[in-house]
């Protein structure tokens, strides 16, 4: 009896297929920039969060002045507010973006199958037609909508962190890994030696380079939280 089952399709190498979904995106340009507005919102409160705590407990409790606690506590909560309302704003937004796009999408695939002719369904198996209306047009949703959204919240957020290398140098994200697999290993620039004196002018590293053996060059230790070391990281993207 002849084997039936459908063979595993080769994994992806690439995400230019994506672009086929530019024509479907395009019909919800308003709801798309309503969408970068709340994720660059959210974001920037995000990282406002820690800031206004440090506010809070330097400037505020160790006083101990009510009025001075009170002023950057409110703050605070304003900062913990807007990334709340905005997080959800955006997470709705995506959400309701991939539903449409895969909507319309469902309609036109199932427009364009219904017009087939009958020798096509003499040589594509029939639960080949289903995957396609189904299992493949999730898979697109995901990526359409939370995934993209996750996916821009995290680039948005590692950019401009201060990170300690295993070198004992500090140095700062300039931009994500180009392939997602490696999202921990961003490319970065050195602002200060292994002794901590900073540097003006330091190299540039892209932490996916490999030496001869395959072994990583450069690691990152941990992260560094910027007031700690009293680094103004934004001038380095100037």
């Amino acid at each position: 009896m002849a084997d039936l089952s459908i063979p595993d399709r080769p994994k992806a190498r690439s995400l230019r297929p994506l672009r086929a979904l530019w024509p479907y995106l395009r019909r919800y340009r308003g709801t798309i920039l309503l969408a970068l507005l709340a994720l660059l919102t959210a974001s920037a409160a995000m990282l406002a969060l820690p800031v206004a705590l440090r506010y809070l407990i330097d400037e505020g409790m160790s006083t101990g002045s009510t009025e001075t606690v009170n002023r950057y506590f409110i703050a605070f909560l304003a900062a913990a507010g807007a990334f709340g309302i905005f997080a959800a704003l955006r997470f709705y937004l995506v959400t309701w973006l991939g539903e449409r796009v895969i909507a319309d999408l469902r309609s036109d695939v199932y427009s364009r199958v219904i017009r087939m002719d009958p020798t096509f369904f003499e040589v594509t198996r029939t639960g080949e037609v289903l995957s396609r209306l189904t299992a493949d047009t999730t898979l697109v949703q995901s990526i359409a909508g939370v995934n993209l959204s996750i996916t821009l919240r995290s680039t948005i957020t590692i950019i401009g962190s201060l990170v300690m290398l295993d070198t004992n140098e500090l140095a700062v994200v300039l931009k994500p890994a180009a392939d997602k697999a490696d999202a921990e290993r961003p490319f970065v620039r050195v602002i200060t030696d292994p002794q901590g004196d900073s540097i003006d002018h330091g190299r540039e590293i892209d932490l996916t380079e490999k030496d001869e053996t395959g072994d990583f060059l450069h690691n990152i230790i941990r992260l560094i939280d910027n007031t700690e070391y009293k680094f103004d990281t934004s001038k380095y993207f100037v």
